[in-house]
């Protein structure tokens, strides 16, 4: 069995579009909720989003026809992979592209490409749909560009589990270069979604937070909690074969050391409120990863800030740690970058990449109210510092996927 760490990441986020700007943030508990302005919000019942701030995709790419060739989500992937490739520095070697991939999911795709074009044939007719309609459409094209961007030949796929996407392309992409099939992949998620069509569905199955104040919209394990609020953006990963990285001198970031990947077999949208799904993802990624009760271990919990998910997530860390789970440092960074569908678990475990590397746990922003099914340590509104040794993070999402993955500070 091959080691797998982390030698690059990349970031597009509601809190900032560098890994530098997304961290210092983070800690800082700067809040990436506002009021909608991507669109006119007067129709639907719920006013806040996380929306991605001053992208400009003409950083990320050599030609302007690739943009206009491309769906805002592809965007935002080609954005973060672009900055984890260029911190890896894994193009400035040789490289075997054979053995060099792309795990890059989406829960949703090209969305607003589909809205456009549809609104298009309904005025002008079947002619005046773009040709490039269903390569800016379809959910594995971020992968794909992202391949053929960076010359990888080795295996590539994208991932489509909801809310679990990208923790499962980065699980996923982990056991494949562990069993020694590549060398180093790509992996991670993206997600643009932010529309009146997909707002509407949400706000329809009684999913998103209706609350009209920035400060009150995601509340993660507070016992005011709604719903969660809808965010969009990316984050990528460069994962490496230890000897592969250490040959030519990287800077290992961390070393991804478990993954668990299960189901509910429960309901399309709803958890099992017993969390047995969850428990099990998380006890495959920890006891995998060997995590004891001499580790100090960082949970970015999902957190999403609905009723279900947050007492259910609750109760499966008591099951899987027992006692120790009140030593635990949790905290949900939705709380500032909203739900970032497909692109959430990628991006949250950047956000655990950062906190084992410097030692610092960022904050649940805006707890007030304390629940009495939600009584572990949620980090309330402030950053910690501590020294931890292992970082989880978790993703559940509709249809019963779960997904957690393990890192260890770097040796």
């Amino acid at each position: 069995m091959c080691r797998v760490v982390v030698t690059g990441m990349g970031v597009i986020s509601p809190i900032g579009n560098t890994i530098g700007s997304f961290w210092e943030n983070l800690k800082n508990g700067v809040c990436g909720i506002d009021h909608i302005a991507r669109f006119d919000s007067s129709r639907i019942a719920v006013s806040l989003d996380a929306e991605v701030k001053d992208f400009e995709p003409k950083q990320y790419y050599t030609a302007i026809q690739d943009i206009r060739k491309s769906d805002l989500y592809m965007q935002y992937a080609m954005g973060a992979a672009k900055q984890a490739v260029e911190q890896s520095g894994i193009l400035n070697d040789d490289l075997d592209r054979e053995r060099f991939g792309v795990y890059v999911g989406s829960g949703i795709g090209g969305i607003n490409t589909t809205i456009r074009e549809t609104l298009k044939m309904e005025e002008k007719g079947p002619s005046a749909v773009s040709p490039f309609f269903v390569p800016m459409m379809i959910s594995n094209m971020a992968a794909g560009a992202i391949s053929i961007r960076f010359g990888a030949k080795g295996p590539t796929l994208p991932i489509v589990t909801a809310c679990a996407t990208s923790t499962h392309t980065i699980g996923e992409a982990y056991r494949t270069i562990k069993h020694d099939y590549a060398d180093a992949i790509i992996a991670g998620g993206s997600e643009a979604s932010i529309n009146e069509l997909a707002m509407a569905g949400f706000i329809n199955c009684q999913a998103l937070s209706l609350s009209d104040d920035p400060n009150a919209g995601s509340l993660p394990f507070d016992k005011r909690r709604g719903g969660f609020v809808m965010g969009e953006g990316a984050g990528i990963v460069v994962l490496e074969e230890y000897e592969h990285a250490k040959k030519r001198g990287a800077n290992i970031i961390a070393e991804v050391v478990g993954y668990g990947n299960t189901a509910d077999a429960y309901h399309i949208t709803a958890p099992d409120p017993d969390g047995d799904g969850a428990v099990r993802a998380i006890r495959d990624a920890v006891r995998e990863a060997n995590i004891t009760e001499n580790d100090e271990v960082y949970v970015n919990a999902h957190g999403t800030g609905t009723h279900l998910n947050d007492v259910m997530e609750t109760k499966a860390l008591k099951k899987v740690f027992g006692y120790n789970a009140y030593g635990l440092h949790i905290s949900s960074t939705k709380s500032m970058t909203g739900h970032m569908l497909g692109a959430t678990g990628a991006v949250e475990a950047i956000a655990s990449l950062l906190a084992l590397s410097e030692g610092v746990v960022p904050p649940t922003i805006n707890y007030r109210e304390p629940d009495e099914e939600c009584d572990l340590n949620y980090t309330p509104n402030k950053a910690v510092k501590a020294n931890l040794s292992c970082a989880i993070s978790t993703s559940l999402g509709f249809g019963g996927h779960n997904a957690c993955i393990a890192f260890r500070k770097a040796q």
